[in-house]
């Protein structure tokens, strides 16, 4: 039999609270994939948190959402996609 070892995470005070996002950009390059959260409210928006991870951890994390939304789905019942947001300010979905 495998013994399973515990992993200990700090994590401080302040993070606890989270970070609100109703926008992300996604950037990549070959080795990365970096997320950015943004709270919009116009005529500008914030930066909320920038998230950077590999190719191989992306997939992972697409997957756990994927059956986490499954989930969520089957409880609460389906979840209607989000109208795009307005180009006129100044994001442009297209970028890549």
């Amino acid at each position: 039999m495998t013994e399973q070892k515990q992993l200990q995470i700090k994590v401080k005070d302040e993070d606890l609270k989270g970070a609100y996002s109703n926008l992300m950009q996604v950037i990549h390059t070959q080795e990365e994939f970096i997320l950015d959260f943004f709270l919009v409210s116009p005529p500008q928006g914030v930066l909320a948190s920038r998230v950077v991870l590999s190719p191989r951890h992306l997939k992972k994390l697409i997957k756990a959402l994927q059956e986490n939304l499954a989930k969520y789905e089957e409880k609460f019942g389906s979840v209607g996609e989000s109208k795009s947001i307005e180009p006129a300010i100044g994001f442009n979905p297209d970028t890549k």
